[in-house]
């Protein structure tokens, strides 16, 4: 089954409810009177590899005397971002890209009422390093309200996808959150590089940092890893994994264990809390096992 069939023809998940629903439907009832849902995701999925195997020209050629290098990161940012720019104007030119750090001013429920979210490049350090942890995510907003999420690692091959109110995919497999009921000593937590600065733990399985957010949130939603925990984020950060997180059965959570709204920062501001992805169950035995060093 393809990409397209998945995001258009899966159902609804039973345990979301009647609330989530009905939501999920008046998202699809506006989509369908204005641009095909079809089309959109044909896009998004023809780009998003495109802009990966683009990626690639740039990969792992950076300057070995630094230690990170800057140009080359920019250079591969700012031509993936043209690239986008240039293939959504061709394709939908009426459609907005958000901007970071910006009040994206021109969208609205009118004419500018479907965004784009493009992340050129999450796990730089990687990418320039020639570590294959590193990928490209877009997501699609419509009148404020998320449609889809796609996160794509060019060096594995791995398509991560998933529409809101529907199930979550890397490629043709099903994304479901671990069904460990609880932690133990091979339970896998994906963290932060600073982590340790912030937090004393008593984790019983093993703590990791791979460099890349989005993958970590992908490889909770997979069921990889119990957990993960991000920091410094941003909403063009987060789009497209918060997306495939949720229709895999995970949530984003703050360290004090309540909900956190990613919505809140879609005027580009950065995130400065700690934020914990995990399944509703293993939130609190996650964050049992931390102690924030004061």
């Amino acid at each position: 089954m393809s990409l397209k069939d998945h995001v258009t023809h899966g159902c609804l998940k039973g345990n979301r409810g009647i609330s989530r629903a009905n939501r999920a439907i008046r998202r699809e009832t506006v989509t369908s009177k204005s641009v095909r849902i079809e089309d959109l995701t044909v896009f998004a999925t023809e780009v998003i590899r495109q802009s990966g195997q683009e990626a690639l020209r740039y990969y792992g050629k950076g300057n070995p005397d630094v230690k990170f290098d800057d140009d080359l990161v920019t250079d591969a940012e700012l031509f993936l971002k043209d690239l986008f720019q240039e293939r959504l104007k061709a394709q939908f030119p009426e459609h907005l890209i958000f901007q970071y750090d910006k009040q994206n001013k021109g969208y609205s429920h009118e004419g500018g009422r479907y965004l784009w979210i493009f992340d050129p490049l999450d796990g730089v350090a990687n990418f320039q390093a020639g570590i294959p942890i590193w990928g490209t995510s877009l997501a699609l907003i419509e009148n404020f309200w998320p449609i889809f999420g796609l996160f794509y690692m060019p060096v594995t091959g791995d398509l991560f996808y998933a529409r809101v109110g529907h199930k979550a995919f890397r490629g043709e497999e099903e994304l479901h959150i671990s069904s460990q009921d609880n932690i133990n000593d091979e339970s896998l937590l994906l963290t932060h590089s600073r982590f340790h600065r912030y937090y004393h733990s008593t984790f019983p399985g093993k703590i990791r940092d791979l460099g890349c957010t989005s993958a970590h949130v992908c490889y909770v939603a997979m069921g990889r890893a119990e957990a993960a925990i991000i920091a410094h984020e941003s909403y063009q950060d987060l789009a497209a994994a918060r997306i495939i997180a949720e229709a895999a059965g995970a949530k984003i959570f703050k360290m004090d264990g309540s909900e956190f709204s990613l919505d809140d920062y879609l005027d580009g501001t950065r995130i400065d809390d700690h934020l914990l992805v995990a399944g509703t169950d293993t939130r609190s035995q996650i964050l049992g096992y931390l102690q924030e060093i004061t």
